[in-house]
């Protein structure tokens, strides 16, 4: 049922914003962006959200990136259930403000949000198209008066291949550092495991397959690079995308889907060894009453 109520509020309520290079739908539901047109070669970037795959396309993840151990965690000496990427993705947003090349969308804490994330809050995205370049900009607002503790990350959905007659094998990542970088595996229940496992050995380019995905995604903790490529050898069209100051990084598609996700993060799932205390969560973001925290991450299909 929660499914088909969102699909209705995608046919009814989408909002365009666009330049003579391109033109970005986005949909109240989630502030989720929906589609990215380049105009200069008519290409679609963003996944199409067949949901035989997965049905989304940006979801944005607050206030939790991941999954939590037994989708529960403490504060106070309180347990609060939340599930997988929190709530914000299925919340319906106001719209702030509206120009010809910006969007602003906003949640607020309410009293269903309060039984799940006990702080008052504001959260808002904006996306902002600057020449061939879409900003999207997460502002978190602590409106209490204690501390409030928080995650948020992007999820987007880039289609792949990204240009008619390419296979998914013909693209690969190009990193804007040399990279020495391990990914941490995701177990059965969503935790992050102990360890990492080397992946990246002094290198900047990580070639795709469908296969890489088959045991979840590729979770990083200690990339130095902050913009990477997608690219193919075979064609011109490919995307740049930057994520400054997201300190961990994950990329996923859907077993055999024809899409990647390039998701940055400020927090990231429990590990295996968590003691539930949100307080003590790996990558929560602590921020003060009345204080803001701001994050951007930017896309560049050519």
């Amino acid at each position: 049922m929660e499914g088909a109520a969102r699909f209705k509020f995608i046919n009814y309520f989408m909002y365009t914003i666009e330049n003579d290079i391109l033109r970005v739908m986005i949909n109240p539901v989630g502030a989720e962006l929906t589609s990215l047109v380049n105009k200069t070669n008519g290409l679609e970037y963003l996944w199409s959200g067949d949901p035989a795959y997965w049905a989304k396309k940006s979801p944005v993840l607050f206030p939790v990136v991941g999954t939590l151990k037994n989708n529960t965690y403490n504060f106070n000496n309180k347990n609060y259930e939340l599930g997988r990427h929190g709530f914000a993705r299925e919340k319906l947003f106001t719209v702030m403000g509206e120009e010809p090349t910006a969007l602003t969308f906003e949640l607020s804490n309410d009293e269903t949000t309060v039984r799940l994330f006990p702080f008052q809050f504001s959260l808002s995205i904006n996306y902002t198209i600057r020449e061939s370049s879409l900003d999207v900009t997460y502002r978190v607002h602590n409106k209490g008066n204690k501390n409030m503790y928080f995650s948020i990350g992007a999820h987007p959905a880039f289609k792949l291949p990204i240009d008619n007659g390419l296979v998914y094998e013909d693209y690969f990542l190009l990193f804007n550092q040399i990279e020495n970088a391990g990914n941490w595996p995701i177990d059965a229940n969503g935790l992050i495991e102990s360890g990492s496992r080397p992946l990246l050995r002094h290198t900047d380019r990580l070639p795709l397959s469908k296969s890489l995905f088959y045991k979840d995604a590729l979770v990083f903790k200690d990339l130095v690079s902050d913009e990477v490529q997608v690219k193919s050898e075979k064609s011109t069209a490919g995307l740049n995308f930057t994520f400054k100051g997201f300190p961990y990084f994950g990329i996923w598609s859907a077993k055999d889907a024809g899409f990647i996700c390039l998701e940055p993060w400020c927090g990231i799932a429990d590990s295996t060894d968590t003691n539930q205390q949100l307080t003590d969560k790996e990558g929560i973001i602590g921020l003060a009453a009345g204080e803001a925290f701001t994050r951007t991450w930017s896309v560049t299909p050519w």
